[in-house]
């Protein structure tokens, strides 16, 4: 399974992860047809810079008549700071603050120009979840781009509306509604996509320190709606006195639900470094990505590598049950399916004090184990799940359509080393075409096999 590792040793912002995922072999193309189709009058500048020796992509997003100025691979100078992120999120690791309520002085005014090349066009009244939303879903963008996108924009807008005691939908995106926040997403979505990735994996969070100032005061680092955002992930603050993570980075992290913790056994391909704006000495401001395949346990008698069949480690997840109806054990079961899990089970047992109940085991990818467990203990009345990780052997899974006198069938094939173990036709395939047919759904499976013996594909 190939899968990615964030390294926030530095934190993360939104343009840190476009960086990062250009330098790890993303096509350029793909985030400059991104930001194309949001129609926003933005482009990307991408530069090659150094951070601590370190050779990064940094990624700038230029509106209005600075886009004239996306030069690609220039190299900027030691402490050149082009921010990425709007000029609300608290001049992430640019050291300037943002106010909403006071114009800028004309030195404000210069600064602003030659270090962020950011404007106002759109902040004075900011953006509502609403609008982007439909911005989002207007653009012509793949369906699994625009979901993560509104995602990362649905996390902010929770976060922002608790922290104000608002209604989510009263909630006026100032602060990650300009054009370069939502530039960053939507360009940064449409690349996550792009590497085909089965599950993202993080390091703890090094959030920074030092103070911030926000547009309602002056708070400790991080920010209130970039805390909110980090609930419940592992951080820290290490290395420097500034804000090293920011809303849109943070919002970004929680839309990939990585599994945090040290970087798993994977056999990396490419690596890829995003600059953060900043470059202070000593210290390489970016952010690492690792991608690779993840490595497969071996090293006992009793493992199947002889059989070709490839091993993978998977989550186990298990809770007994003796007080919960059936209708609601069926729901559970069907909902940790459509959720991502790769099977569940339902087994009779018989508990304490001789009660019949049931043992719910739920199979998944380990990414998606602290998800589905909270999906667990909210839906079901267990008071604790258990968790491990157990090896399987698994054929290479394929499936090919076969043409019957009933319509299209898929078989599902498993093969080790080139050679087929197991075909079956697809059973909803089978149990929709007999419906539609009026026959046997065994009479559709037979001739599935028949066509798929014979040869005759769809």
């Amino acid at each position: 399974m190939r899968i990615a590792y964030l390294d926030c040793y530095a934190g993360i912002a939104g343009d840190m992860l476009l960086g990062a995922l250009l330098d790890a072999g993303v096509p350029a193309q793909v985030l400059h047809d991104a930001t194309a189709a949001l129609a926003l009058n933005a482009s990307l500048r991408i530069e090659t810079v150094d951070r601590s020796g370190i050779s990064c992509t940094k990624v700038t997003v230029l509106e209005g008549e600075h886009l004239a100025e996306a030069l690609p691979h220039q190299q900027a100078p030691r402490d050149a700071a082009y921010s990425a992120q709007p000029k609300t999120q608290h001049r992430h690791k640019t050291g300037h603050a943002h106010t909403h309520d006071h114009p800028h002085s004309h030195a404000e005014t210069s600064e602003a120009h030659s270090h962020d090349h950011e404007h106002d066009h759109d902040h004075a009244h900011g953006r509502s979840l609403t609008v982007i939303r439909k911005l989002i879903e207007a653009a012509p963008l793949a369906a699994p781009v625009k979901q993560t996108a509104i995602r990362a924009f649905d996390l902010l807008g929770h976060a922002e509306a608790k922290i104000h005691n608002v209604p989510v939908d009263h909630i006026h995106f100032h602060e990650v509604g300009a054009v370069d926040a939502i530039v960053d997403i939507v360009a940064a979505s449409a690349g996550i996509h792009r590497l085909g990735i089965g599950a993202w994996y993080s390091s703890a969070v090094n959030v920074g320190g030092g103070m911030v100032e926000c547009a309602h005061g002056t708070f400790p680092v991080p920010a209130p709606a970039t805390a909110e955002l980090l609930r419940g992930a592992p951080t820290y603050s290490a290395h420097v006195q500034k804000e090293l993570v920011t809303p849109t980075g943070a919002a970004l992290l929680r839309a990939l639900e990585p599994s945090f913790g040290p970087q798993p056994a994977m056999q990396v391909s490419a690596i890829g470094y995003g600059a953060g704006s900043r470059n202070p000495a000593g210290f390489p401001n970016a952010l690492r990505l690792c991608i690779g395949e993840a490595a497969t346990m071996t090293g006992d008698s009793s493992d199947s590598s002889n059989s070709g069949a490839a091993l993978e480690t998977v989550a186990v997840l298990e809770t007994a049950l003796d007080d919960l109806s059936p209708q609601l054990l069926a729901h559970v079961a069907e909902t940790v399916l459509a959720q991502g899990a790769l099977d569940a089970m339902l087994t009779p047992a018989i508990m304490k004090k001789g009660r019949p109940g049931t043992l719910l085991t739920v199979l998944c990818e380990p990414a998606d184990a602290t998800r589905l467990t909270a999906l667990l203990l909210a839906e079901t009345t267990t008071l604790g799940v258990r968790l491990r990780h157990d090896r399987r052997s698994v054929l290479a899974r394929s499936s090919v359509p076969v043409a019957t006198p009933y319509g299209e069938v898929r078989i599902k094939r498993g093969a080790a080393n080139g050679e087929e173990r197991n075909a079956a036709p697809e059973f909803e395939d089978c149990k929709a075409a007999a419906a539609r047919h009026n026959v046997p759904v065994k009479q559709v499976q037979q001739a599935a096999i028949a066509a798929y013996l014979a040869g005759r594909p769809a």
